[in-house]
């Protein structure tokens, strides 16, 4: 559950996060493969810059998605979909194809 500042208290969950704002959007976006968080800005319109730092620490804090730091000058971080960010992915693109019908 969210504390009063609206950072997740321990308990936080993945269906937690479904309807957290920019979350369904970020786990689509990282559909196609791995992203930098600078492509996932990119692709996704209107999103800035806190709350998907914030959002992409949850989802990787419970298993939707993992983050891989590489030993680079300069540094670089991909996101990619775990195999349950992968079945999110699925149920949410079954979701948008039942809104549209």
């Amino acid at each position: 559950m969210a504390d009063a500042t609206n950072r997740p208290g321990p308990a936080l969950r993945r269906s937690d996060l479904i309807g957290r704002k920019w979350a369904p959007e970020i786990v689509s976006a990282l559909r196609a493969g791995p992203r930098r968080f600078s492509e996932l800005r990119a692709g996704i319109p209107g999103l800035g810059d806190t709350v998907p730092s914030r959002r992409l620490a949850e989802l990787e804090r419970v298993g939707i998605v993992s983050r891989a730091p590489f030993a680079e000058i300069p540094p670089r971080v991909e996101y990619t979909l775990t195999p349950a960010g992968l079945a999110l992915e699925r149920l949410l693109a079954a979701i948008e194809r039942w809104n549209r019908e």
